[in-house]
């Protein structure tokens, strides 16, 4: 079993060392699973290219790509994608956020657990900038019976999917891989696509990260009105489906 955690970056000097040092504080025993961190790092002015740079090619299982210019999030992360192992199992993490030690480990025993499924959804919590816990801000997944259960919560604003996830390459090369035109929430039209296709992701109950709320972050000003436009761009790509479904445009 292996598993690639992909991170897009860019101008995250001062969080970026945090993700990585996260990554390698994995714990997988008494499981027998490999890994590694693959880093897309593009258009920054901040140092941390460079600071990549230092880190050299040895120490724990670390690759990285540097790009001059700014991409979107979704070419950045199949470009990650496309450098890992056609069987390996694929982690998102952001890089302003914090893995877990035994996230792989729980994501390895559902996998051995349930071997015929491509993907699996976890909960995951809310921090300042500065680390601290914000209470009452937890992320809690829901369980679904069916797939058009969970698409119908997703068009009514109901439910999200984040970075929580742990997806096999061979799903994602089935779907076709990230949106690359979309600017926001290209991570959420993977797991719409994830859906229609029939696959119900296997409910995981553990934490799998800490998510950084701070001044910077790529969804500041999100609110619900933006949620919705995004909502309604992406049901627009799958009107056809969603309608069969039963699922009317937000």
């Amino acid at each position: 079993m292996h598993f690639s955690i992909i991170t897009p970056s860019h101008n995250r000097r001062q969080y970026l060392p945090e993700a990585v040092a996260s990554v390698r504080a994995t714990v997988s025993a008494p499981l027998d699973f490999s890994y590694e961190h693959l880093i897309y790092e593009n258009g920054s002015t901040d140092g941390s290219a460079e600071w990549l740079n230092s880190l050299g090619k040895d120490g724990p299982p670390l690759r990285y790509w540097t790009h001059s210019e700014r991409i979107l999030a979704g070419p950045a992360r199949n470009r990650l994608v496309r450098e890992a192992s056609a069987d390996t199992w694929i982690v998102p993490l952001d890089d302003d956020d914090i893995l877990l030690q035994r996230t792989l480990f729980h994501y390895g025993t559902l996998i051995e657990q349930h071997p015929e499924q491509p993907w699996f959804v976890a909960d995951f919590l809310r921090m300042d900038e500065e680390r601290r816990y914000l209470p009452s801000e937890d992320y809690y997944a829901w369980k679904f019976e069916t797939s058009t259960e969970m698409l119908q919560a997703i068009f009514k604003a109901e439910h999200f999917i984040q970075g929580n996830v742990c997806y096999s390459r061979a799903l994602f090369d089935d779907v076709g891989g990230y949106d690359e035109e979309i600017e926001m929430a290209e991570d959420l039209d993977l797991y719409v696509r994830f859906l229609l296709a029939g696959h119900l992701p296997v409910l995981a109950p553990h934490i799998s990260h800490l998510h950084r709320f701070h001044t910077n972050n790529v969804s500041i000003g999100v609110d619900a009105d933006k949620h919705n436009e995004d909502l309604r761009i992406i049901y627009d790509k799958y009107a056809e489906e969603l309608l069969q479904l039963g699922i009317t445009r937000p």
